[in-house]
Formats: C-alpha cells, structure tokens, sequence
C-alpha cells in the first residue's frame, strides 16, 4: 500500500524563477503546505532575471520567516529550464545533506495540499519509477493534458497532418493521449510538476543543459527509460497550473529559434542525423498537406504565423552553418 508517512526521507524542491517574483512566491507558499511533514527544503533559482527579482524573492523570504526551510539563490544565467533547475539541484539542501528525491515545480504552479506526499507515495510503491508526474488542472479545476508519448517519425506525420482518418489510423503514435484512467507508465510528463528520483539524476545526468526550453523533460524521461527507469503519470496528485507565463507561448506570434532548436536537438539525439532530417520532412510535408487543406475549406491552420517557413529556415541554416565552415578552413 502507498506510504503516508514520509518522514525518513529528505525532499529538494526547485522552484525556477525568471522575472515572476510574486508568482513565484504563491507556488512557494503552496508547496511549503504540501511539504508538511516531509523533511527538506525549497531551493528558488533566480535565472538572472535581472529585474529585481532575486531582491524581492530574498526579502519575502526573510518577512515570511521562511529560512533556512526556504532558500533563494542565483544562477549566474539564463540559460533556460534545464539549466536553472540543475543548478538548484547543485545547490542542494540548506545544510549539505543529500536529498532522495528532487522535485521540480514551477513559479505558475500550485500543488494541492496532498499532491507531493501522493507522487512520494507513489514513487516509493514503484521503485522502478524514476520520474513521475501530477494532473494538472487551469485554475477553473479543468484538467489539462499532462502525461504523452515521445515524439516519433510517425507522430511526425499524424500530429501536422490533423487529419481524422490518419490520426485513427496512427493514434498510439500521437504525441497527445487520452489522460489515463489510473496512475502507471507513460512515456513522459510534464515538467511542471515533476518528482524525480535522486538514483535516476545520478544515472542520467539530470537535465540537458543544451535545451533551452521545451523538450528537456522529454529528452530526460527518454534517457531515464535508456537507464531502466520508468515514468509515471500520478492521477492523485493534483496541481493547478497557469502555464506560459514566463515563456509566453499562449500569445506567441512567432515560434521563437529556440524551440527550433529543441525539437531538433532531440530528434538528433535520439533518431540520429538522418531521422531528424526525415522527422522534419515527414512533418514540413504533412503540415503543407494541413494548409492546403484549410485554404481549400477556407479555415485557419491553427499554427503561429509563419511556422513551417521558420522551421524550413532554421533547418537550412544549420545546413549552411557546416559548409560555410568548411570553406573557410579549406580557403
């Protein structure tokens, strides 16, 4: 049965902060009413936001009487999700213990008060889980897609495409699920509630510094399944979350370079040079395929604003980017 009792195991909790200092709080104080009961602590990274954030974070922190059970520290640099949440890891705990359990919860997110003791619980009823995940639900308490499958040549096809005979003929290769009925494996979660295994950071690095945002913890519950970890979705632990506020991405009306560059850092990563080009093939055809289709019905595409010619562009200058380099050594 799942433990209720946490008390002999020590807790880091990482809270990334870029220029939301008062969000960030709010998700402090929820996950400190989570954490009754739990040893550890609540390290918030300020990921040089450079906008008196870390100021106003350490100040509240002093006010509200927090530390040492809450602690703020600074980065050094913004370089993105993965590399603001490592460098909470290094951090560690206030007096230099090692943590069994690191969990990552972002500044626009807010745990219910049972939702970290139930993704311990879970995690220590399943010890060949590595990572796990909550529900997360807006903050009108509807749920939102929280656990997927890993993007795949296929889904390459399926997910651009939109189109209803193909996305039933291809549908477990979708990246998007239907959420599940019970707490068990999937392939990934979202990473704004996520508790992870110390065991699994050690065997996988922790995050890759090379994203920058999105597709990091995708990348990270694929290499953790590499090393016989698993994932899990945990249905009751429920989190309200906001979603995009530091990045944006609900009003984006250009995809920014970065995201170019994830998606391509992972289907190089795990598909190899060849099945990246073909991922980004499969998915520029499919996706004209989806534009031809919504100008002949006279309909939106329902992507941003120049998608597809941004990825052409970034997957061309990443082509040129290697031969300008060469013919400079060569001359």
């Amino acid at each position: 049965m799942p433990r209720n009792d946490h008390s002999d195991i020590r807790l880091l909790t990482i809270i990334l902060n870029w220029r939301t200092p008062e969000m960030t709080l709010r998700a402090a104080r929820s996950a400190l009413d989570a954490m009754r009961g739990i040893e550890g602590g609540i390290v918030i990274v300020d990921n040089d936001s450079g906008d008196g954030s870390e100021l106003r974070l350490r100040e509240a922190v002093a006010a509200q009487g927090w530390a040492p059970r809450v602690r703020v520290v600074q980065s050094g640099r913004n370089g993105g999700f993965g590399a603001g949440n490592n460098a909470g890891i290094r951090a560690g705990l206030a007096d230099g213990a090692a943590a069994d359990f690191v969990y990552v919860l972002n500044s626009d997110a807010f745990p219910d008060a049972q939702a970290i003791t139930a993704l311990l619980a879970h995690m220590r009823a399943h010890p060949r889980a590595g990572l796990a995940g909550s529900q997360l639900e807006g903050e009108d308490g509807v749920p939102h897609v929280s656990a997927f499958r890993f993007p795949s040549l296929l889904s390459e096809i399926e997910g651009p495409l939109r189109f209803g005979p193909v996305s039933r003929l291809l549908g477990r290769h979708s990246v998007w699920m239907r959420m599940p009925g019970q707490s068990g494996p999937v392939d990934w979660v979202a990473g704004a509630s996520l508790m992870m295994r110390a065991g699994m950071l050690d065997a996988t690095g922790g995050f890759d510094e090379g994203f920058f945002l999105y597709f990091e913890e995708t990348d990270l519950c694929r290499r953790a399944r590499a090393a016989g970890f698993e994932t899990h979705f945990v249905r009751e632990s429920h989190v309200r979350h906001i979603g995009s506020v530091s990045t944006g991405m609900g009003s984006w009306t250009r995809v920014p370079e970065y995201w170019y560059d994830s998606r391509r850092r992972y289907f190089r990563r795990h598909f190899g040079a060849a099945g990246s080009a073909a991922a980004t093939g499969l998915h520029l055809l499919s996706g004209g395929l989806h534009r031809l289709r919504c100008l002949a019905m006279r309909r939106e595409t329902g992507d941003p604003p120049g998608f597809l010619r941004g990825m052409i562009r970034h997957e061309l200058g990443h082509v040129a980017g290697p031969r300008r380099a060469s013919a400079r050594k060569r001359a």
